[in-house]
């Protein structure tokens, strides 16, 4: 039997497989008959999509700092939809506030929220959101599915990548993926070393 409802928070480095687990979790739920949301942020499809590096995709709510998450919630029991439970892919760019919703939504509503981001940014700081999830989750847990630095040791931290080179300097949140493309920012996962030394292997 369930005892209430949960506050979850998936975490880890990019390319750990957090979009995939997110939208494995809402099919398994749906699956058991229960109705649920997702919610999304700066995907990087530039959409209100939560999508996967694997090729998975699915449609997602675009949360704003203006979205208040319990109104939205509020909003689709009015209309007669139940809401079981909240995914929320890349919460780590959620308000402090709105992490806050989340937690009222657990304890006042009953519904389960599963969060997943990163937890640090290209600085290696922590979110300001991801802060707020790691002290106030119910359960808090690093995904498994390893990501490796160029060098073969465990990817920890994401490196921002500006023309060639590792950047510490700039605004918290630019959006970006893994893979070089024309553009000149993109993101590479290294190791604690590389990161501190700034090494981002050599060129391919």
């Amino acid at each position: 039997m369930r005892d209430g409802a949960q506050l979850k928070f998936f975490y880890g480095p990019m390319d750990c497989g957090k979009s995939t687990l997110a939208l494995q979790m809402n099919y398994n739920h749906a699956r058991q008959g229960r109705r649920g949301l997702m919610l999304t942020r700066y995907d990087r499809s530039l959409g209100a999509r939560v999508t996967s590096r694997i090729g998975l995709s699915r449609e997602a709510i675009e949360v704003t700092d203006e979205l208040d998450l319990r109104a939205l919630v509020r909003r689709h029991w009015a209309a007669g939809s139940r809401v079981d439970y909240l995914i929320c892919d890349e919460a780590c760019f959620y308000t402090v506030d709105q992490i806050e919703q989340l937690v009222d939504l657990v304890d006042v509503h009953d519904v389960d929220v599963y969060a997943f981001g990163l937890a640090t940014d290209f600085r290696s700081e922590l979110f300001p959101g991801a802060r707020r999830l790691l002290e106030l989750a119910d359960e808090v847990s690093r995904l498994q599915v390893e990501v490796l630095c160029w060098c073969g040791r465990e990817g920890q931290l994401n490196g921002r990548v500006v023309g060639g080179r590792l950047t510490r300097e700039g605004e918290q949140v630019v959006i970006g993926d893994t893979a070089p493309d024309d553009g000149e920012i993109h993101y590479q996962v290294l190791c604690r070393r590389h990161y501190r030394a700034g090494d981002l292997g050599p060129r391919v």
